[in-house]
């Protein structure tokens, strides 16, 4: 048992050299950023999606996509603000499988993690200069922030990640949004506590300096389901369900209530269609009772070019993680909720 050291000591700042934002770009990541804090604080009203792969597996297909996103952008930005999923580090529930672009980038060779550091800023920065929206990820290793924290618009902490006090402590001191998700048990009260940490003020060592965050008023909850001990799916994206988060919000007084639907994972049972039903019920539920409709107002969707997943990387734009919607049944659906939202 021993921890053995592979390739040089990896010098972050000479990775995020290669690929600092120009000042147009720099402004246009700030505008959005600010719109993207409204629209949690509750100043904006628009409903946020943040969606994209499950995982960003070959950069000229996410590219691709997020081309296509970015045209789609423009035509609902009035009722509709997008966030594009860049997840570049993915959690395995055994530690085995393919554990995302940083791991390695090139699915048809070994892993490389110097290769897969510069692969993420490289794709966070294209999606950004070369299309204009912004990017989401998750934060799965939060020693690895400082490699994004300039690119990166948002972040999540994973169902898995949620109960971990440093997952929790450096959130509080992100400049940007965090979404918090429920663990898989679909225990509420430990996302609240997550969420509690990482909007009040911690002192912690972090990358072997004692430091001290300002704590982080944009971190929010995301309901992403659950899996009961018979390894059944609990969906908690119901009625009731939403309606216990929002007075958990209340009875703690945590800053911005902001509620984001996880469409996939065990919200649908990874049937990637039902996110489309999922969306529907969410939308009806926000038409039926006003403090959901305050409170909910942004849905995370797994999305790429071609519907379903592969084991293997052979269509273009397929998942080779989770199954999501193709990008026929994604602008059908993105047109839906502006159809619904404007009526």
């Amino acid at each position: 048992m021993a921890f053995i050291e592979k390739g040089q000591e990896i010098d972050i700042e000479a990775i995020k050299a290669e690929t600092q934002l120009s000042a147009e770009a720099l402004r246009l990541k700030e505008r959005r950023d600010r719109e993207l804090a409204d629209i949690i604080s509750g100043e904006d009203d628009r409903i946020l999606l943040v969606i994209g792969p499950c995982s960003s597996d070959n950069e000229e297909a996410v590219l691709e996509y997020a081309h296509r996103l970015s045209a789609l952008q423009k035509k609902v930005a009035d009722k509709i603000f997008i966030v594009m999923r860049v997840y570049t580090a993915k959690p395995r529930t055994n530690g085995d499988g393919y554990k995302g672009l940083v791991h390695q980038p090139d699915t048809s060779k070994a892993p490389s993690l110097i290769n897969g550091l510069q692969a993420v800023r490289q794709l966070h920065y294209r999606v950004i200069t070369e299309t204009g929206l912004t990017t989401a990820d998750e934060m799965l290793y939060p020693s690895n922030l400082v490699l994004v924290d300039d690119l990166v618009s948002y972040h999540a902490v994973g169902a898995r990640s949620v109960e971990d006090q440093e997952h929790r402590f450096v959130a509080s001191g992100i400049d940007a949004p965090v979404g918090m998700k429920n663990p898989t048990s679909g225990n509420l009260g430990v996302m609240f506590n997550a969420i509690y940490a990482a909007q009040n003020k911690q002192t912690f060592l972090y990358h072997g300096q004692e430091v001290e965050t300002s704590g982080n008023p944009l971190a929010h909850v995301i309901l992403r389901g659950a899996v009961n001990e018979y390894g059944k799916n609990e969906p908690n994206f119901y009625y009731e369900t939403l309606l216990n988060a929002i007075e958990r919000y209340e009875a703690m007084g945590l800053e911005n209530p902001f509620i984001l639907i996880d469409t996939n994972h065990d919200n649908s049972g990874k049937q990637y269609m039902e996110q489309i039903r999922i969306v529907r019920q969410t939308l009806q539920n926000r038409d039926w009772n006003e403090k959901i409709k305050k409170t909910v107002r942004g849905f995370m969707i797994e999305s790429y070019l071609a519907d379903g997943r592969q084991n293997q990387p052979e269509v273009f734009g397929c998942s080779i993680t989770d199954p999501c919607l193709g990008w026929e049944n994604t602008e059908a659906l993105v047109e839906e909720i502006y159809a619904t939202l404007t009526k």
